[in-house]
Order: C-alpha cells, then structure tokens, then sequence
C-alpha cells in the first residue's frame, strides 16, 4: 500500500503533461493573461488608480499561474506511447498497420 502512495506521489511530482496539454497550457496562459491585462488597465484607467491596476494584474497573474503550471491531470489526456528502450518493438506489444495490412 504504502509503494502504491508513493507512486502516485512521484506521478505528481514529475509533472508529467502530453503535447496537446502543453498546447492547451500556452492557450489558456496567453488568453488569461490578455484579458487580466485588459481589465487591470480598463480598471485603472476609469478610475484612475494605478495600485489598484497592479492588484489586479497581480491576481490575474496568481490564478494563471495556479491554472496553468501544476501538471493537472486533463493536461495528460493524450500520452505519448515511446518505444521501449533499444528502440525495437517486441512482439508482444502490438501489431504494426499499414495500408490495412498486419505488419509483425
């Protein structure tokens, strides 16, 4: 029980996220930090309170940064499957397609 902890533990300490979550991972940062920007200086600009500006984005930029840097877990929807080291597949892996014909 107590490996079985411990795996899940090196699971989130590793940090390990797909290519498609690393695409979606830049989206949301640019997205979220464009309209924190906008609002920050929209705010500040109506009210003309800088300081207030600076809270904002720096908020803005916190919940991003909690959003967007933990590896949660949909940013691993798509794994890489690599092959085993030697770089042969082995038989008993699986099959190998191509053009609708069993390549073994």
């Amino acid at each position: 029980m107590a490996e079985q902890i411990l795996d899940q533990v090196r699971d989130v300490v590793e940090g390990q996220i797909d290519f498609e979550g690393q695409k979606l991972a830049e989206l949301m940062a640019n997205v979220a930090l464009s309209v924190v920007g906008a609002i920050a200086f929209l705010v500040g600009y109506m009210l003309q309170d800088i300081k207030l500006a600076v809270w904002i984005a720096f908020g803005g930029t916190a919940l991003t940064f909690v959003a967007v840097v933990p590896p949660w877990p949909f940013y691993n929807k798509h794994p890489v499957t690599w092959l085993p080291v030697g770089g042969r597949l082995q038989h008993t892996t699986a099959n190998l397609v191509v053009n609708e014909k069993a390549i073994r």
